[in-house]
């Protein structure tokens, strides 16, 4: 085998378990991801993954070894580029962020157009997912997560606690009864996350305190639960940072809930640490982030964007 694209593919298919996952994780189309793997099966005269119904692609045994030797490669590689890119004391190039979509809407855009204007030669590519993507893997050289890193090669500091209460418009609570503990939502309608999330600490949370018959509108997207609830659909969950800053929304209960705060990290691979970029993010947009504490905690009393 020559090409190293073929190991990755099967490397991707391997992951994925799954012919478009693949796909769409090397960025190229379906079709020519099928065209690629029935070549490169029939040039090893040996077939690599069983077809199983639901489009599921299941290793076979010469499918599994060439994917082992593939991450291994893979690992290979990664160590290489972090090094490389651990020496660069230059204040230009790439810099790949991942945040969520709650974070990247407003608070973090602010820190980045500082950070554009201290670091004008440094070209930031924010990817928007609220999964955690890997750092080993160079999926992106920096993460802001909302827990506190596990992985031992990682390197990071907490920015902040992240509170989180409900929202709603104030017509809709002018309209009932104060809510002052979560037995009182029975009075509520609820805006929250479609049935299928799980694994989200405020989804866990609502499916736990709220009636069934409560629920009015369900989205798996926060920004459009925050959308609901000012239009007054409903009251929502949110973390304090987006819905303190929204002119058309006010805090139903006035304190963060307990059960839900979570903790704001800055992350990046240890081996990247000293690259000149990533300090220079590390302190412009991890300080200017430590720096509204308040507002993230939800400590502070809600104030509104200059935008209101």
């Amino acid at each position: 085998m020559e090409d190293w694209n073929d190991l990755r593919l099967v490397l991707a298919i391997s992951r994925a378990e799954s012919l478009t996952g693949a796909a769409q994780a090397l960025s190229v189309n379906h079709s020519t991801a099928f065209r690629r793997l029935n070549q490169l099966e029939e040039q090893l005269g040996v077939r690599l993954f069983e077809r199983l119904p639901g489009g599921i692609y299941q290793a076979t045994a010469a499918g599994e070894q060439m994917s082992a030797t593939a991450e291994r490669i893979e690992a290979e590689a990664a160590v290489l580029d972090r090094d490389l890119t651990g020496r660069d004391l230059r204040l230009t190039g790439q810099l790949r962020v991942t945040s969520s979509e709650t974070l990247g809407h407003h608070l973090l855009t602010q820190q980045l157009a500082r950070f554009r204007e201290a670091h004008p030669g440094i070209i930031v590519e924010l990817a928007i997912d609220n999964r955690i993507l890997s750092l080993s893997r160079r999926e992106a050289d920096i993460a802001l997560r909302p827990a506190r890193p596990k992985e031992g090669d990682l390197f990071g500091r907490k920015l902040s606690d992240i509170g989180w209460t409900l929202y709603g418009a104030p017509a809709l609570l002018a309209r009932r009864s104060p809510l002052k503990s979560r037995e009182k939502l029975a009075d509520y309608p609820i805006v929250g996350w479609s049935s299928d999330v799980n694994g989200i600490k405020s989804a866990d949370w609502l499916a736990e305190v709220v009636n069934p018959g409560k629920w009015v509108y369900r989205t798996n997207s926060l920004l459009n639960q925050l959308a609901a609830a000012r239009e007054g659909i409903g009251l929502a969950v949110l973390p304090c940072y987006l819905g303190d800053l929204e002119p058309r929304l006010v805090r139903a209960m006035a304190t963060p809930i307990a059960e839900l705060t979570r903790e704001l990290w800055i992350v990046t691979h240890a081996d990247l640490k000293n690259t000149a970029r990533i300090r220079a993010f590390f302190d412009v947009v991890g300080g200017g982030l430590a720096a509204e504490r308040q507002l993230i905690a939800g400590d502070a009393a809600p104030r509104r964007s200059k935008s209101s």
